[in-house]
């Protein structure tokens, strides 16, 4: 049967099996085996009884939703549970699938099929399925009974016509809902230099004023006197946090390890939760594969009175003790958040107010710059005590530069929004903090009010908020068991535990809202490979199955078909960081590149359909981010020279290096922004992996309806704009229309060109950078003529498949 595109919302029910053949890990073999291990199987107590039934729901090869497992009910089964499910799939039909778990494995029982055309007419459909064997073949009496309905996108009325109206009530089943009267502060970088930014116009006779995340964060700390909650993929406590000598401030040269040290001995509750990176323990170095020092960082609060906990990315109790390995190796606590109970705005008052900040910096090494990035000219001032640069194996201060210079995006939160944050922090304290240290905030109630608007309603500055995570029971408390329970608190059911992954569902939702563009900064970006090409791998073994970047090519051809402009523009680093020869950096670079092809590939297919010719860069266009600097007079002169003939020495010599991009941020139409710790990747969208998360955020007063939206988004995203193009110009206040992009395309270009060129005349007066691939008419992504590798590496820039690193590691 042909296969059909399903774009849109499909609501699933399974309510219970009936009559299905032994759940036992020999179903299906033949006769005598199956005796034969159903002997071995009641001899050592896996046999009858022991199985748990679970149900799936795929889109063709896509799975897209599954049930909790059910002791005790091999034959009749009773799920009960519903799914709603965002597609953007091809699919003939809607496959049930009926296993058993059991100690050995997991066991097929059947399949259910639904024909997808049946579907189309949106009609509900409550039926029996047979359940049948590989052949389609119905097994005796065996059925699932099932519910179905789906609302195609053209249906859906938020299509395509953005946030609309300040009563717009956010992402819909989801555990944390939207809250009003809220404000909010956009950082770019861990700092802003006085100055930097040149006037950019907003609404209300207004100009944007830049805030500075870690001026920011010190004088919340430094101010905070009940309690500072911090959790962290990494937290270094020997770092300062101002660090610009024009903008000194009282107490502003101690370590965050002494500054948090003092707060806690002042009384204030300081707790952290830092993941623990169990490779960093026992024969590994101390630093881990990750760098992220949580040894040091524990040891250096043991007996004092900070509540530092190391905490593992744990599964749930449930899973099999392979998955349990898996998990708490593998994959990480990756939000980022801090915590505080802050001063209120009017001067005098007794009364504290929670603040809390949220996004993708985390307070360690590294981590400090400004919109200059420089490689060179700060190592012998911020940078000499924090020298980074884990690309090269030898690099050091010693050596010299370049230094890996960080871009990264912030926000700080106030309002009703920042007691979501706190709510969060005190469920993952429940389920991992080990002792109960958390502050009794309702025996402070006459001190720190309870959630309330901080902005009034007619406020032209108030902004709507809605938190949103990856996270599963494992790492937080206090989620329901029972499915309908979940469902109602915005959770879906995995086979094994509840998972809240709502920052999916945030960039769809926020995707299918478009009108004109989206622009995209993030540290990676591949995901839907249920739609990459099956030339050399089989799609169905990867699971990187998140649909955002085919949610994106979708958006872009439905704009082609209905002759509008659309532009989606995409910052990702030159490379993750790391060694770029190594496999893991390859075979993400892989993925990345698989993704960008089917991307474009619908892109092509859609201008050809409608007999355009045009450059498919004009739609969707990927960028990073690098820098050059010719040498200054009175610059740090290394007491050492990188080894020769590495890459170390190339950039050295070269002066120059990739900016690294480890933003998590989204900007659609200039009205709404996502920010937060989330990559674009299966680890930190999947719910069940990295836990994560992230805020999405619009102005009730700056929408983009009858004219453009002129609030702080835009503001952030015009200065972001000018950190990395060095310029501002007109054009780009549309960036939906042909002449920005390929405005933005050419400047882009021209700054590849000098970056990788082998003279070195001036420095490069911007740091966008085209990302370095060719496109052919049919969507199929290429090397440029002579540029197979990055400058000075042998690194390929399409990234080479890994066939000894398994997919879960690298999606």
């Amino acid at each position: 049967m042909a296969q059909i595109l399903l774009h849109g919302n499909l609501h699933v029910t399974i309510f219970e099996g009936q009559a299905l053949s032994t759940g036992r890990a020999s179903a299906g073999a033949p006769k005598f085996i199956r005796k034969f291990v159903e002997g071995i199987e009641d001899t050592v107590g896996v046999g009858k009884g022991a199985s748990k039934l679970y149900a799936t729901i795929d889109l063709e090869k896509a799975r897209v939703g599954r049930t909790r497992m059910l002791s005790n009910e091999a034959v009749n089964p009773r799920w009960y549970e519903s799914f709603h499910i965002y597609c953007a799939h091809l699919a003939a039909d809607v496959i049930f699938t009926v296993k058993a778990d059991n100690a050995i494995g997991a066991a097929l029982i059947g399949r259910a099929y639904l024909p997808v055309h049946e579907l189309l007419d949106g009609e509900e459909i409550d039926r029996w399925l047979e359940v049948c064997d590989n052949d389609r073949q119905p097994i005796g009496e065996s059925k699932i009974h099932v519910k179905l309905q789906y609302f195609d996108i053209t249906k859906d009325r938020n299509w395509a016509r953005g946030v609309r109206s300040a009563k717009y009530p956010g992402v819909p089943y989801t555990f944390f809902s939207q809250r009003q009267g809220c404000n909010v502060r956009l950082y770019q970088d861990a700092h802003v230099p006085d100055n930097f930014i040149p006037k950019i116009p907003l609404a209300d006779g207004k100009n944007y004023e830049p805030h500075r995340c870690w001026e920011d964060i010190f004088d919340a700390i430094t101010n905070a006197q009940h309690l500072i909650y911090i959790t962290g993929w990494s937290v270094n406590t020997t770092i300062t946090l101002i660090r610009d000598t024009n903008r000194p401030k009282p107490g502003g040269d101690v370590t965050l390890g002494e500054l948090l040290k003092r707060k806690a001995s002042e009384g204030v509750r300081v707790l952290m939760l830092v993941w623990d990176d169990r490779t960093s323990v026992g024969l590994l170095k101390r630093d881990g594969l990750m760098a992220t020092h949580d040894e040091d960082t524990a040891n250096f609060f043991r007996d004092t009175e900070v509540n530092c906990v190391l905490c593992p990315r744990n599964p749930d109790d449930s899973g099999s003790i392979v998955q349990d390995l898996q998990i708490s190796t593998m994959f990480t606590h990756h939000q980022k958040i801090v915590v505080v109970d802050s001063e209120m705005p009017n001067q005098g008052s007794e009364q504290r107010r929670i603040v809390s900040f949220v996004g993708g910096i985390d307070l360690c090494d590294g981590r400090y710059d400004t919109q200059y990035h420089s490689l060179f000219r700060t190592l012998d001032t911020v940078h000499h005590d924090d020298f980074h640069q884990p690309n090269f194996a030898t690099a050091s201060i010693t050596k010299g530069g370049p230094r890996e210079p960080w871009h990264d995006i912030h926000s700080r939160l106030e309002g009703p929004i920042a007691w979501d944050v706190l709510y969060n922090f005190e469920q993952r304290w429940r389920k991992q903090g080990g002792k109960d240290v958390l502050v009794q905030i309702r025996d402070l109630a006459d001190i720190i009010i309870p959630p309330s608007p901080v902005m009034f309603p007619e406020d032209r500055d108030a902004w709507n908020v809605q938190l949103f995570r990856s996270i599963d029971g494992g790492a937080a408390f206090g989620f329901p068991d029972a499915p309908e329970d979940a469902a109602r608190a915005g959770l879906v059911s995995g086979k094994d535990q509840i998972i809240d992954r709502s920052i999916q569902d945030a960039y769809i939702n926020a995707i299918r809202r478009a009108k004109n563009f989206i622009y995209i900064e993030n540290q990676y970006f591949l995901g839907s490979s249920y739609g990459w090409k099956a030339d050399d791998i089989k799609p169905e073994d990867i699971g990187a199955l998140h649909v955002i970047p085919k949610e994106l090519s979708l958006k872009i051809v439905s704009k082609i078909e209905a002759g509008e402009p659309f532009t989606v523009y995409v910052v990702v680093p030159m490379w993750p960081e790391g060694m770029p020869e190594s496999a893991s950096v390859q075979a993400i670079l892989d993925w990345q590149r698989r993704t960008m092809e089917m991307m474009y590939t619908d892109i092509t297919q859609a201008l050809q359909a409608k007999g355009i010719e045009a450059n498919p860069k004009d739609y969707l266009t990927f960028f990073c981010l690098g820098n050059r600097e010719v040498k200054q007079e009175g610059e740090y002169e290394p007491q050492e020279q990188p080894e020769p003939d590495t890459d170390y020495i190339r950039a050295h010599e070269a002066r120059r290096f990739m900016i690294y991009v480890h933003t998590k941020m989204m900007i659609v139409d200039d009205e709404y922004i996502i920010i937060g710790s989330a990559n674009i990747n299966q680890r930190s969208m999947d719910g069940a992996r990295d836990s994560e998360i992230a805020m999405g955020a619009f102005q009730p007063y700056h929408l983009a309806t009858r004219q453009p939206a002129r609030g702080q988004i835009h503001g952030f995203r015009m200065a972001l704009w000018y950190e990395h193009l060095g310029m501002l110009d007109d054009l780009f206040q549309h960036p939906e229309s042909p002449e920005c992009i390929q405005r933005v395309n050419k400047i882009a270009e021209k700054y590849w060109d000098i970056y990788s060129s082998d003279d070195l005349e001036q420095d490069l007066p911007g740091h966008l950078l085209s990302y370095p691939i060719g496109v052919t008419s049919e969507g199929v992504v290429t090397e440029l003529p002579g540029m197979e590798f990055f400058p000075d590496t042998r690194a390929r820039i399409l990234g080479a498949k890994s066939d000894y690193l398994p997919p879960i590691l690298t999606t």
